[in-house]
Formats: C-alpha cells, sequence, structure tokens
C-alpha cells in the first residue's frame, strides 16, 4: 500500500498528485539528466530545497555528492571562501587551505539557496564560474575546473531585483535557463490531506 501511495502521490520525496504538482514532476525529470542550470523559485515554504534534491536524485549524479549553501546566512566575505576555498595565508585567520562548495560537491551538484541574497559585488565571480566552468580559491592561482552541476533557489522575484540593479541581468539569465516554479499550497488544496 505505502509503495502503490508512494508511487502515485509523491516523486522522490516530494508530496502531492495535484495538476501543479505533476507539472512540477515532469520538469524534474526533463532537467534532471541534464547539466544546465536550474532556477527553482518559490514562496518560502514550498520545497524548493525537496525540489533542489529531486533534480539531484533523479539524474546521472545520484551517487556523487549534494552540497547546498545558504547564500543569505553568510557575509560576503565569508560567503566567498565558502563558495571558492581559500589558500592557506590568503587572509587573516586563514591558517591553513580550505576546500570551498564548488570543489566539495565535486561531480555531484551544488545547491546555491536563496540566490537573491548574494550581493551585487559577488555577482561577477558566480557568473564567472557559470560561463567558464572554472574558478580560483581565495588567494590561489591555480585554476580549478567546475565538474558539479549547480541549482539555485530564491522566494524573491529576480526579474525584480535585475530591473532595480540589485542582481545582474547576465547572471539572471544564465541561471534561468530552465526555472522551475514551485506553486504555494493555496493553489494546489487537493494535496493537503496526502501531505
Amino acid at each position: 500500500l505505502r509503495k502503490m501511495i508512494e508511487a502515485t502521490e509523491s516523486f522522490h520525496s516530494l508530496v502531492g498528485k495535484s495538476k501543479k504538482m505533476q507539472e512540477v514532476y515532469e520538469l524534474i525529470s526533463a532537467v534532471a539528466h541534464t547539466s544546465i542550470p536550474v532556477l527553482i523559485t518559490g514562496e518560502t515554504g514550498t520545497g524548493k530545497e525537496l525540489v533542489a534534491a529531486a533534480i539531484h536524485n533523479a539524474s546521472g549524479r545520484k551517487q556523487e555528492p549534494f552540497v547546498g549553501i545558504s547564500c543569505a546566512a553568510l557575509q560576503p566575505s565569508l560567503l566567498e571562501s565558502e563558495l571558492f576555498g581559500h589558500e592557506k595565508g590568503s587572509f587573516t585567520g586563514a591558517h591553513q587551505l580550505k576546500l570551498g562548495k564548488f570543489e566539495i560537491a565535486g561531480a555531484g551538484t551544488l545547491l546555491l539557496d536563496e540566490i537573491g541574497e548574494v550581493p551585487i559585488e559577488m555577482q561577477p565571480k558566480l557568473l564567472r564560474v557559470l560561463e567558464t566552468f572554472e574558478f580560483e580559491r581565495v588567494g590561489g592561482v591555480s585554476t580549478i575546473k567546475l565538474g558539479a552541476r549547480v541549482l539555485a533557489t530564491t522566494n524573491k522575484d529576480l526579474s525584480s531585483l535585475v530591473r532595480t540593479g540589485r542582481f545582474r541581468e547576465d547572471l539572471f539569465y544564465r541561471l534561468h535557463v530552465m526555472p522551475v516554479e514551485i506553486p504555494p499550497l493555496r493553489e494546489r488544496g487537493e494535496d493537503i490531506i496526502t501531505l
């Protein structure tokens, strides 16, 4: 019975059999086996991180790491070091080499949670990684190849942030190749009982 329910009402830990959720499942299936960036949008609490995990688990990368970082939880200076890593001695307090999330993700998936919170001065560095698939650690000179697929989530209207100059247009279009919008529960009331 559990298997029957899971087969009809859930998809990679996502729950819902409504038409809107079935459309989300179809999008996940369509993008899972590609390497293009995916921008997952939706209100707070809609399950954006679960959708990112579902994309990873439905892909050929599912045996590789799934690494997430909250862009809203870190100060700009810390965010750069967390993403790219740093070399020993590259700044005060950098007592040893530190690998960043791009490197730790390896050939897996890197989730940039709440990408709309990335400071404007940090956005060109992210854009460069998405364009060239290369990066350097903070204070480093060696180029490191990006092997991970990049997913991003946001509860903000990035196109509005672009219009007001708080989010780079070129970065927006680089991330917005395949958008997946998660509907709020009020738009899929038939899923309440299932949930």
